[in-house]
């Protein structure tokens, strides 16, 4: 019995140690051995920097909804516009890095935005991760239907006889919309007004009506009144012909030398998202873009599917905040 007794502490010890041992074991243990991560759980967002009814409004509507049915989640636009799609990019840019919330980019807008202020603190390189490219974007030059002008040579020879300056509408301050306008007054020798909406919608309300005289915008946001008689596209900007308006010249065969310009919308998350959702959302963004039945739907709307990722989305915006901050340059245009 004495002998019994004086074992039992021992064997308390031992069975100690070893609970503690595999106490150490486990908190060593590597990473791998933990649950995976799931993705998605719940609901994600896609951020419009746009009021509705724009082209990146019509692209981020009809990707989230195939993006939603690929991801078995709900996929919510919201609009947040304002400041020449600062504010929605500033959204995103400030959100949890955790893939639940997207921007869906005007490339272009920022990539010039970042020549054109001082004050801009959105970068597209710093504060964003490239997913996936998901349209190029044709814009045209439009007049209202009932402006006498037929060719661009007409609309620069009204605007030099007239006896005050056309009105020029923009999607607002800063955007590309407003540069192609400062570009046209430059190349065609022009004197025009600058005024800016909050978006497309607005702006060809009283571009229709004739308050407003000319406009450079997205084939995809103007199409439906091209068509219905209401605005007529007097040039594309592109270095082609648009596939939906291909009776239309592009500026340079209108009579604009060197003309040309291009947008391109893409997806960017929040630059810090994990790499394994990072990669979840480009694959599904690029089996969702370059879906055949998708870019059919595109082209009907005017918009053309493109699918870029990894260095080639990166490689793309590079090479737009260099051409664009260039054209900033040479027009000396400032926001401040």
């Amino acid at each position: 019995m004495e002998r019994s007794r004086k074992r039992f502490p021992s064997t308390v010890m031992a069975s100690r140690r070893r609970v503690l041992g595999a106490c150490a074991a486990l908190a060593v243990m590597p990473a791998a051995s933990a649950a995976p991560m799931r993705f998605p759980e719940r609901a994600i967002r896609i951020v419009v920097p746009f009021p509705p009814a724009g082209a990146t409004d019509l692209l981020a509507r009809r990707v989230g909804d195939a993006l939603g049915r690929r991801l078995g989640v709900a996929v919510i636009t919201e609009n947040r516009p304002g400041a020449a799609a600062s504010v929605g990019g500033e959204v995103v840019a400030r959100s949890p890095a955790d893939g639940y919330t997207i921007l869906m980019a005007p490339v272009t807008v920022y990539a010039a935005g970042l020549s054109l202020s001082a004050k801009r603190v959105l970068d597209l390189e710093r504060d964003f991760l490239p997913l996936c490219t998901v349209a190029y974007v044709p814009h045209v030059l439009l007049v209202p239907a009932s402006l006498p002008p037929r060719s661009v040579g007409g609309l620069i020879t009204l605007a030099r006889s007239a006896p005050a300056p056309l009105k020029l509408a923009s999607q607002g301050v800063g955007t590309i919309s407003h540069l192609e306008g400062e570009m046209f007054r430059a190349v065609a020798g022009i004197e025009l007004i600058h005024v800016p909406y909050k978006g497309s919608a607005p702006a060809h309300v009283d571009l229709i009506a004739g308050r407003v005289q000319v406009m450079f915008d997205s084939v995809a946001a103007a199409l439906p009144h091209i068509r219905a008689g209401r605005l007529r596209a007097l040039a594309a900007t592109t270095p082609r012909r648009t596939a939906a308006l291909p009776d239309v010249p592009t500026a340079v065969e209108a009579g604009l030398p060197g003309y040309v310009t291009e947008s391109w919308v893409g997806a960017l998350a929040p630059a810090r998202v994990p790499g394994v959702v990072a990669e979840q959302l480009t694959v599904a963004l690029k089996a969702v873009v370059g879906d055949v039945e998708f870019a059919t739907a595109l082209a009907e709307l005017g918009l053309e599917a493109r699918v870029l990722t990894g260095d080639a989305f990166r490689a793309l915006i590079r090479r737009e905040i260099t051409q664009w901050s260039a054209v900033v340059r040479r027009l000396g245009i400032t926001l401040d």
